[in-house]
């Protein structure tokens, strides 16, 4: 089949069409270049075809002006262009939302992590008000820092992450994003670069669970640094370094744990988050009024709320799979861990009770029975307290913050 060659490409990130440059092409074409001028910067606003961005010495809103040509009126003195509001909007509330869920979310992401890995714990912490109370006994007695540890090795994950995901896709025909209309070759080559970048990551994912739940009170602050999880996940990939114990288990065992849960969690909470906009943009249709203006807030919010909704589904449903994950890659490390049952221990120095993680599991499947025989079902579900207690807290505050901005644009708007 023949392919033929597009006479001009359509940017998504500035919007604007730029022809292609053929050498074969009409003369008119040859002296087009892929970029003649700098772009303006996404987001500064949006051109349309035929303007240009104003220089300096070009005057903004005068009648028959090159300012006025370009779009570009004068602001009224004391209001916001509409246009400065609702990209205000949609920066202020997907700001609430990434701050929220990487940094105001991580002490309930510590705890869960720890309660998933201390099987011997009596309080399995399934609701919030257990996890909050024993949250809070813990950073009284560590400070404040005990419970955001590894937050740094949390973003060099997601930097790997999304550099394995970028240099995959650029070297082999899997694609880092689905078309509109994809093919079922399309979706399996996206899942499949979805577990191949799982599994790339996973030695520094195993460095960076550790640095999560080891507790503050036998960590060495002078030896520890900044890229300690690379190092650490280095040494575990090739396997030199320190000892450890005889009952951790090899990386080729995790492979299909790990790889299996990026791949579920992603293809659930896309799911998820495309029935949710279109049970949105269907509501939106059948209340459209022609009469009412258009909320900015529409074209910020839905999405957010929409994969909000997305990884809540995907880390419920798939909590067992990363409980056993977790202690897997746990195991033979010689980590300790803060006690989750709030027990305090009346020692030489008060320090709340610590206790090492011990498990001799064999692989994933005899994991996964040991927990169910020993533990029972509720074994798969240790610190769902803080996972509800997570979402609620990115819940609550998109919702704040999308109430606080539509007043600004309400008061923006009648001013």
């Amino acid at each position: 089949m023949a392919f033929r060659r597009p006479d001009s490409f359509d940017d998504p990130l500035y919007g604007a069409s730029y022809p292609v440059r053929s050498a074969g092409g009409p003369a008119e074409l040859q002296h087009h270049h892929w970029v003649t001028t700098p772009p303006d910067i996404p987001g500064s606003r949006n051109l349309h075809h035929g303007e240009r961005t104003p220089q300096h010495d070009d005057p903004l809103g005068e009648r028959g002006g090159p300012g006025a040509a370009a779009g570009w009126e004068a602001p009224q003195p004391g209001v916001p262009p509409g246009e400065q509001l609702n990209r205000f909007a949609g920066f202020g509330i997907g700001l609430v939302s990434l701050f929220t869920e990487n940094v105001l979310a991580h002490p309930c992401i510590v705890f869960r992590r720890q309660c998933q890995v201390n099987y011997h714990a009596r309080c399995y912490h399934l609701t919030p008000f257990s996890a909050v109370a024993v949250m809070y006994s813990i950073t009284k007695a560590q400070g404040v820092k005990s419970l955001w540890k590894g937050m740094s090795s949390t973003f060099i994950v997601h930097g790997i992450t999304l550099g394995a995901e970028g240099v995959m896709s650029e070297f082999t025909p899997l694609p880092r994003e689905l078309p509109h209309r994809w093919s079922w070759k399309q979706l399996a080559g996206h899942l499949l670069l979805k577990g191949l970048t799982a599994v790339v990551a996973l030695p520094f994912y195993c460095a960076s669970l550790i640095e999560t739940v080891q507790s503050e009170i036998v960590r060495d602050d002078s030896s520890s640094g900044l890229l300690d999880c690379v190092r650490e996940g280095l040494t575990r990939l090739l396997g030199v370094g320190a000892p450890h114990s005889h009952r951790l288990l090899p990386l080729s065992s995790l492979l299909l744990p790990a790889a299996l849960h990026a791949i579920l969690r992603y293809a659930i909470a896309a799911s998820v988050q495309r029935v949710a906009l279109w049970f949105h943009q269907r509501g939106r249709k059948q209340r459209a009024d022609p009469s009412d203006p258009s909320n900015p807030l529409d074209a910020y919010f839905p999405e957010l709320a929409a994969a909000w909704a997305g990884s809540l589904v995907a880390d419920v449903l798939l909590f067992p799979l990363e409980t056993a994950l977790h202690r897997l890659s746990l195991q033979g490390t010689r980590t300790i861990i803060d006690a989750t049952d709030g027990v305090v221990a009346l020692g030489n120095v008060g320090s709340p009770l610590v206790l090492p993680v011990n498990s001799q599991y064999d692989g994933f499947s005899e994991c996964l029975h040991a927990i169910r025989r020993k533990e029972g079902t509720a074994g798969f579900y240790r610190g769902f307290g803080a996972l509800a207690t997570q979402y609620a807290l990115h819940g609550a505050l998109l919702a704040a913050a999308r109430t606080l901005l539509r007043l600004l644009l309400l008061e923006g708007g009648g001013s």
